[in-house]
Formats: C-alpha cells, structure tokens, sequence
C-alpha cells in the first residue's frame, strides 16, 4: 500500500477536520491510516472514507479507542507522520470536565509515546483550537500563539463547554511539554471555528454553531458575537503544510476570517435572500463573551496561504446541509 509521499496516520478519522484531511491525503499522493472508534457489529457507516478516490487502493482502517492508548500503536507503526485529531468529545458538560481532560491528555500522551516507540515517526502534528488561546484574560485586542486560555478564568464565565475548552487548553500543554521533554518534533494547528463542506455522516458541531442564524439555533447567537473562522479545506491543507514544512515549529493558530453577528446577519441576508435571516436590529440585545481577535501571522510567514473566505465557508456548509435534508 506505500508508495507516493510514504505513510501516514490520522486518529480520529470520522470527524470533520480529520475525513477532510485524509481526503487531501489521498489527493496529495499519500497512504494514510485512519483510526476509528472500534465498531464490532460493522453498525457505523464509514463509507464516505472507504469510497473516498484512491482509498481503495492508499487507505486502511484501524479501530482504535482512546480508553486504550496502546490500541493505537499498530496503526502507527511504520509510519513517518501522524495526525493526531481524536479527542473525546464532550460539549454538554455532562461528564466531569476531570474526566473529559484526564482522557484525553493520557490517550495523547500514549499517542506520542507510540510515535517515539516506533522509531519512523518524523512529525506529529497535533490539532488543538483557539479556546486554548482565546480566555487567556490578558486583556489584549490581538493575540497570538504565546497565548494560553486560563481554564479557572473560563470557569468562572459560566461559559458552556467548560469541559471542552479546559481538554484542549490542558492536553495542547502536556503535548508540547511531553515533545520538548523527549525531543519530539511536534506542531500544534490553532484552529478558529471551522465551517464548510463536511463528507463526514453528521453535521459537525462547528458548522451547526455557525450556521445559527440560518437553522434558527437561538441558544448559540451568544457564541458568535464576533467569530473567528475558517473553511475546513484551509485547515487540512495548513495540517499537511505544516507537516512538509522543514522549518515548522510550535504551536500556528489557523483562522481567515473576523465577523461580528451584526456583520454576519447583514452578510447572509445578503448573500441568501430567500432564507429567513435575524435582522441586525432583532439581534441587537444578545449578549456573549467578549473575546479578543486572534493573529495567523506565524502561519502566513511560513508562507501559507487561505484559499477560501467567508462565501466558500457558508456556501459549502449550507449546500451540505440541504444534502443532509437540514435546509
């Protein structure tokens, strides 16, 4: 199955970033294994990555359970790249925010160790998020990756996701911690709100937060009183950039665009006059978490560039939607 620009690992493959990014894998002449959540009845239908072009003859499945960090070491094995994106997913706050934190920092620990153990790992590149960035309360208009979020600062918001937020903030840390003390080559992708077209079999919840106004999500227009975001595909193509490029190091925060609510009322209204769009003026009293701009200067001298802006995002997130019978 090797060949092309050698073998590579995604965990978590059936989300959204992750399906994405395999599929660009594919496209860019790589053999990739994808790890999955073990399914022993076949009951999970994951034929949007097994149908995927060249997946028949460069992608293999392997079932993994972040329960069991060492149920991750055969996928890894041999290859010189793995994409870490498998978290547990927990946005209710129905489970412990200590439980939600303390699995996902032990599974990617035992992750990275695998990485180490196998003796071909050149790279990992881990995908984190700007709440790991963005509640750091320093009080700056403008942040960048020297940024943490202060998880008690966070709490103490009564904000929603507490437990998500402080998983991603915590585990980023000890992944970096963990590589500088093992001398890993790590790099962590800083993502913003990601919108776009999905392949994956449900709607991913960052697409349903950000298409608020247009499902008529009332509860979420707190989140998006100014919205950092970015299109999917710009996030798999930084993932493998950053991957290929010999120079990358740290953490790169990974985000295009900036839009008020009020903003994006008046843009969607705009841009899809036949749906049914809160005007600016009924949104006028939401309220929400202040939160400050954040930079990807880091990645854009790298000499990346975004190829999608706020049309492509909404665009591709809305026709997928009505695929999914949602519009």
């Amino acid at each position: 199955m090797e060949g092309g620009k050698g073998l590579v690992c995604v965990t978590g493959g059936t989300g959204f970033i992750a399906s994405w990014l395999i599929m660009r894998l594919l496209e860019s002449g790589y053999t990739v294994r994808a790890t999955v959540r073990p399914d022993p009845e076949r009951k999970k239908d994951i034929s949007y990555l097994t149908n995927l072009p060249g997946a028949a003859e460069k992608l293999q499945i392997f079932y993994a359970d972040l329960e069991k960090p060492d149920s991750f070491n055969e996928a890894i094995q041999g290859c010189s790249g793995v994409f870490h994106l498998a978290h547990p997913v927990e946005f209710s706050d129905k489970e412990q925010e200590e439980a939600v934190t303390k699995r996902s920092v032990e599974a990617t620990i035992g992750i990275l160790k695998a990485c180490i153990d196998s003796k071909t790992v050149k790279r990992v590149v881990y995908t984190s998020s700007t709440t790991a960035v963005l509640f750091s309360g320093n009080g700056q208009e403008m942040v960048d990756e020297s940024a943490w979020t202060d998880v008690d600062l966070f709490r103490s918001a009564n904000l929603m996701a507490t437990s998500y937020v402080a998983a991603k903030t915590k585990t980023e840390r000890a992944a970096i911690e963990f590589a500088e003390e093992n001398g890993m080559d790590l790099v962590t992708v800083v993502p913003s709100l990601v919108v776009g077209s999905f392949i994956c079999s449900r709607v991913p919840s960052s697409v349903y937060m950000g298409l608020a106004l247009i499902l008529g999500n009332k509860d979420q227009y707190s989140f998006l009183i100014k919205s950092s975001m970015v299109h999917v595909d710009d996030v798999a193509r930084a993932h493998i950039f950053l991957f290929e490029c010999p120079n990358a190091k740290g953490r790169y925060i990974c985000s295009s665009d900036e839009i008020l609510l009020n903003e994006m009322s008046e843009f969607l209204s705009a841009r899809y006059p036949h749906l049914q769009i809160p005007t600016p003026d009924s949104l006028k009293d939401i309220k929400g978490y202040e939160i400050c701009s954040i930079s990807s200067k880091k990645l854009l001298d790298c000499g990346f560039t975004y190829q999608h802006g706020l049309g492509d995002m909404f665009d591709g997130a809305i026709q997928s939607c009505k695929e999914k019978g949602l519009i």
